[in-house]
C-alpha cells in the first residue's frame, strides 16, 4: 500500500477556471470592438447623408434663383404660394423688429419671433422649446433630389414690399455699385467711377432638406442680379 499523501482531487479544476475567465474577457473585448466599428460606421453614414442633403440644398437654391430670374419684373409684392416674400418680414406695421427664425432653434427665448411653415400645414412642431409670434411664412416644394424632400423660401432684403428703388418709402439692401470697375488705369475719380444704382436688391434664399435617417439640412444663400 502506497503511504504517500495525494492532493484533494477537487483542486484540479483551477486551470479550467482561469481559461473561462480569459474567454469571458476576450468575449467582452470582441463585443466592445464590434460596437466601436458599428458606431464608426453609423457616424460615417450620417456624415454621408448630411453631405448628400447639403448637395440637394444647392440644387434647390439653383431652382429658386431660376424662379427669381423668370419673375424678375414682378417681385415687388409677396407671392406666398411660390414661397416668395418681397420683404424680410422682420419689420412690423408699427416699425418694431421681429426676427425670422428659419430653423426654429436660433432664437428660442424670443417670444416675438416668426417661424417658417416648412410643411405648409400651419404647424411648427420642429421649433425648440419656447414660444413664437406666428408660423405663417409659406414655402414651396421642389422635385425630390436623390430621395431628399426639399423646400425653399425667398425673402427680398427690403424693409417692405413695393418699389425697391423708392428710397423715400422703402429701404433695400443692394450692391454698392450697379456697374463694373473703371476702364481707366490708376485711381478712380468721381467723374470716372461707375454710377451706383440700377442693380436689383439682395434676395435671401433659405432651403431645408429632409434626408435619410431624419437628416435635416438648412442652407442660406444671398443673391442679386444686375
Amino acid at each position: 500500500m502506497d503511504g504517500r499523501h495525494h492532493p484533494n482531487p477537487r483542486q484540479r479544476g483551477v486551470s479550467l477556471l482561469f481559461a473561462l475567465l480569459a474567454l469571458a474577457a476576450l468575449s467582452l473585448a470582441t463585443l466592445a470592438l464590434v460596437r466601436s466599428v458599428d458606431t464608426g460606421g453609423l457616424v460615417l453614414g450620417n456624415i454621408g447623408f448630411k453631405q448628400d442633403a447639403t448637395a440637394a440644398g444647392d440644387q434647390a437654391t439653383r431652382q429658386a434663383v431660376a424662379w427669381l430670374k423668370a419673375n424678375i419684373t414682378s417681385l415687388q409684392n409677396d407671392a406666398a404660394t411660390n414661397g416668395y416674400y418681397a420683404s424680410t418680414k422682420e419689420l412690423n406695421v408699427d416699425k418694431t423688429i421681429t426676427r425670422v427664425d428659419a430653423t426654429g432653434q436660433q432664437f428660442p427665448a424670443d417670444r416675438t419671433r416668426k417661424l417658417i411653415d416648412w410643411d405648409n400645414d400651419s404647424r411648427c412642431d420642429y421649433a425648440s422649446a419656447g414660444t413664437f409670434a406666428s408660423c405663417a411664412l409659406k414655402t414651396v416644394s421642389v422635385d425630390d433630389i436623390n430621395g431628399n424632400k426639399t423646400r425653399y423660401v425667398i425673402f427680398r432684403l427690403c424693409a417692405s414690399s413695393g418699389d425697391a428703388n423708392d428710397d423715400l418709402n422703402n429701404s433695400c439692401s443692394k450692391p454698392l455699385s450697379g456697374g463694373g470697375g473703371s476702364s481707366n488705369k490708376g485711381s478712380i475719380s468721381y467723374g470716372r467711377q461707375p454710377i451706383a444704382g440700377g442693380s436689383s436688391p439682395y434676395y435671401r434664399v433659405v432651403v431645408r432638406v429632409l434626408g435619410a435617417r431624419n437628416t435635416a439640412s438648412f442652407t442660406e444663400s444671398i443673391v442679386s442680379f444686375q
